[in-house]
């Protein structure tokens, strides 16, 4: 993976992956990504998002094409929490820097910030199996936090979850990406949350592994929940719905 020119946090060019059967999942993808910046990306299922973040993530190497990231580590935020459940929450945030040998004095003020930052203070004793689905992921994102990413990768965070949790933890996430200005990418298969979180919707062919199209969103942030009802927001949500429904080509 190269380094990306200043000002961009990450950078697809022309990216592909064919798997060792000759299956192909993505061909040619282009797409950037600027620093404290969010792009979300639409598409249906099979239609390559999680390879795509994959390969941001490292996970994997595209088999053409070029993929260039800022400096640092991305942080990866998957469905599943993913909690140790004999640890309590702060020893679940606290687990990456501990890993990375953090000192324990400089590891207990990571912590405490990024409990602070996501709601989670005079929740330090308990432990994962007392929480909401809804916390847990606070901890999951907490954890990333004591690393201060420049980016963040996205794998439907909140896709388990009921819509309004969904909801609240989608603004307090736009919260967050003010008060820390990290840029982040963010797969979802919600036209409604891709709207409400990001800049851009980029949309996958469901059949080509492409990137057919990138609608832009024009609206500041932070975005009021009330906007999710406005005629602009609708509008823009029907572009994208009707891009992911042309996606899957002629019936």
């Amino acid at each position: 993976m190269g380094l990306a020119p200043p000002g961009t946090a990450l950078a697809f060019e022309r990216a592909g992956m064919t798997f060792p059967d000759g299956s192909t999942v993505l061909r040619d993808v282009s797409l950037q990504i600027a620093d404290r910046e969010i792009v979300a990306l639409i598409g249906a299922s099979g239609s390559g998002k999680s390879t795509l973040l994959r390969i941001a993530a490292g996970l994997a190497v595209p088999t053409s094409g070029a993929v260039l990231a800022g400096p640092g580590s991305p942080a990866l935020i998957f469905q599943d929490p993913t909690l140790l459940p004999w640890r309590t929450v702060a020893a679940n945030v606290g687990l990456f820097a501990e890993l990375d040998g953090v000192p324990r004095p400089r590891r207990d003020a990571l912590v405490a910030d990024a409990l602070a930052l996501t709601g989670l203070r005079g929740y330090e004793r308990h432990r994962p199996r007392a929480l909401s689905g809804g916390m847990r992921m606070r901890v999951s994102l907490a954890r990333a936090l004591t690393a201060r990413p420049a980016l963040y990768l996205f794998d439907e965070p909140f896709g388990a979850l009921d819509e309004i949790t969904r909801q609240r933890l989608g603004d307090e996430l736009q919260q967050l990406h003010l008060r820390e200005g990290f840029a982040g990418l963010f797969v979802t298969h919600s036209v409604v949350e891709a709207v409400a979180l990001a800049s851009r919707v980029g949309v996958l062919s469901a059949r080509s592994g492409q990137l057919l199209t990138e609608v832009a969103v024009p609206f500041d942030y932070p975005r009021a929940e009330s906007l999710r009802y406005d005629g602009a927001f609708g509008r823009v949500a029907r572009t994208v719905s009707e891009a992911l429904r042309d996606s899957f080509g002629p019936a």
